[in-house]
């Protein structure tokens, strides 16, 4: 699979929860989605707050994960695989993708939407 594939199947797995989560930035190298409510991020009340990003770079797509931030504790279950990956807090480096992965990040959306309703910085659908 290539990095354009990669990143369309990324940006898929967000798509699934749009209506929860609205499109920010669509380009061809950037794409991301935040919520539809307002909410407090850290001390600022904004419209939605940011979920994720996807970021085309030359040698790997950048997978910017919030939830992972600030809901670290609850993530903490990642596949070998998956954990190689993240850089820093929130960014993983992905250069290839399989179905066990693509699961897995499928996954990690769902969890990461879930946790964001359930303190109710997404609306609930």
């Amino acid at each position: 699979m290539d990095l354009n594939d990669i990143d369309e199947k990324i940006r898929n797995l967000l798509k699934r929860h749009i209506g929860v989560l609205r499109v920010q930035k669509e380009l061809d190298e950037q794409f991301e989605v935040s919520g539809t409510i307002e909410t407090m991020q850290g001390k600022k009340k904004v419209a939605g707050i940011y979920f994720a990003s996807v970021i085309a770079k030359p040698k790997d797509v950048r997978f910017y994960f919030f939830p992972i931030y600030t809901h670290k504790a609850k993530f903490d279950a990642l596949s070998p695989e998956l954990q190689k990956m993240l850089k820093g807090k929130s960014c993983f480096h992905i250069k290839k993708l399989d179905l066990k992965l693509e699961q897995e990040l499928m996954n990690l959306i769902d969890r990461g939407i879930k946790l964001y309703q359930e303190d109710n910085m997404l609306a609930i659908t």
